[in-house]
């Protein structure tokens, strides 16, 4: 028989627990100037204590009335300073000047009623028109075909047929199958005739008449149809366009003409002429009608150089400057010593003070991982990026004796304005490439050296990856021919041979 006991032991162990406010700091450093601020918005909404500190006005003196230094009620170190000011004291429950002898109904009456813009050819009594009928915005491919789907003579059930083929096209204006069609083995046809209840024939036939639209080529379902619908609209009388569209599009993606030459069974100056033609294609029909947004980029970090040296800015305009509410703090040393709203209010000072503390330990890592970058890179701010040094997050890390996480996130999303341009802060860490003569030269540089190489060749002869090699040599740069073709493909740079022109 098995006996069984109970014993009572003891175990030591050491356990690091990541705090609510430790997460919140750590999220904090990775965040972009615009997540940062909308993260600052949605706590002021939430939590009543934290307040945005007006501007002083210019020359730095205090106004009597205004809010007084007490934005954080804290220095960076998180020594609390006393959180009212005399003159937001003697404000308490005043108000401005004047402020109740003004008419308000009759100054928004006349500010909203004013006379039309000097220069302009309105009457005064003629009503302005409406921002409505001011605004525009560019037409998209799907509006343009729309438009000319209703000035066409089809009836107005085959016109409700060709508005779902319209709405059916890619940002390109091809007519492709998504994931789901594709999974249930049916073409884009196919579901838009099961949908309306209508035969196949009927629905290409409409097709067909859409694909003569504006821009020509448009509604076709790959690149080949595409083409010979627009040679067909242009009229071309030269046979071998078809014949090379049709059979022998990747050979001419390699721009094998040779071979196109021998299947064809005509000369290779007869192929150059035809592919002349097929050269002044479109072979993306709703590329005009593609609405690209720009993408801008604040910098969170601007870099000026002043004499020999450089000096760190940090950009901070959009941010809303916090401060602890005076109206909460006082309200806090009025109540009881206990009650559910002081426990309230408490939770969310102790939040509030956390969050501004954590935002100032942000903006000063930044700053501090910025300067150990400008001191590493300092040549390469000066002469440019064939200047780039091999830097890596473990040299910034033991710098500043911080983790190389940290740094990570740190320069995750933040982007630095210096007189080379504008630069993600991890653009500056790269891998180190050996040189001949001994010194080390960053990747980055490297790939600089191909884009000129490539961009100073003969385009009617393009170097090879192997000629590269024999080029970056010269350069005292030492790499494989495997290297310079993954680096040619970051740059997004196509092999000789699709580089090479013919005419």
């Amino acid at each position: 028989m098995t006996e069984m006991k109970q014993l009572l032991s003891l175990k030591q162990t050491l356990q690091l627990v990541m705090t609510p406010q430790l997460q919140q700091a750590i999220k904090l450093l990775q965040l972009s100037r615009l997540e940062l601020s909308d993260l600052v918005t949605n706590e002021m909404t939430e939590n009543p204590v934290l307040e945005v500190t007006e501007e002083l006005p210019e020359g730095g003196e205090r106004v009597e009335g205004q809010p007084g230094e007490s934005e954080l009620s804290m220095d960076l170190d998180g020594k609390e300073r006393d959180p009212l000011t005399r003159s937001e004291r003697e404000a308490e429950g005043k108000s401005e000047p004047g402020f109740e002898e003004i008419d308000w109904d009759k100054y928004l009456e006349n500010y909203s009623s004013g006379p039309p813009v000097p220069g302009s050819r309105v009457k005064p009594t003629e009503e302005l028109p409406s921002y409505e009928n001011v605004l525009t915005k560019k037409t998209s491919l799907s509006d343009h075909l729309l438009w000319q789907l209703r000035l066409s003579s089809l009836l107005e059930r085959e016109q409700e047929i060709g508005a779902q083929i319209i709405l059916n096209l890619n940002a390109d204006g091809y007519l492709v199958a998504d994931d789901e069609d594709r999974l249930s083995g049916k073409n884009v046809l196919e579901e838009i005739a099961e949908n309306m209840d209508v035969s196949m024939p009927e629905v290409e036939r409409i097709l067909k008449g859409i694909q003569n639209f504006d821009p020509v080529g448009v509604a076709a379902r790959n690149l080949k149809e595409s083409l010979l619908i627009q040679a067909r609209h242009l009229e071309v009388e030269n046979g071998l366009v078809y014949a090379i569209v049709s059979t022998h599009l990747s050979e001419l993606e390699r721009k094998n003409f040779q071979s196109i030459a021998r299947a064809l069974k005509v000369s290779k100056e007869e192929v150059l002429d035809a592919v002349r033609i097929i050269s002044h294609l479109e072979p993306r029909p709703g590329r005009l009608f593609t609405e690209e947004k720009p993408q801008y980029i604040t910098p969170d970090i601007y870099v000026y150089k002043l004499e020999d040296d450089y000096i760190i800015v940090l950009n901070e305009d959009g941010l809303p400057k916090l401060r602890i509410s005076p109206y909460y703090r006082r309200a806090l040393g009025e109540m009881a010593r206990s009650g559910d709203a002081r426990s309230y209010i408490q939770d969310k000072l102790r939040s509030a003070v956390w969050l501004i503390r954590s935002i100032h330990q942000r903006q000063r890592t930044i700053y501090r991982v910025t300067e150990s970058i400008v001191k590493a890179q300092k040549e390469f701010l000066d002469k440019g990026v064939a200047f780039l040094k091999p830097l890596v997050l473990r040299d910034v890390a033991e710098d500043l004796s911080l983790h190389e996480s940290t740094i990570s996130r740190v320069t995750t999303n933040k982007y630095v304005h210096t007189p080379q341009g504008i630069f993600e802060l991890k653009y500056f860490f790269n891998s180190g490439i050996s040189r001949t003569d001994g010194d080390d030269v960053a990747s980055e540089s490297v790939k600089e050296s191909i884009r000129q190489i490539v961009a100073a060749e003969d385009p009617v002869k393009p170097l090879s990856d192997r000629e590269i090699v024999d080029l970056l040599k010269k350069q005292s740069i030492n790499i494989a021919r495997r290297t310079v073709a993954k680096y040619r493909e970051m740059l997004s740079i196509l092999p000789s041979s699709k580089r090479k022109k013919m005419f």
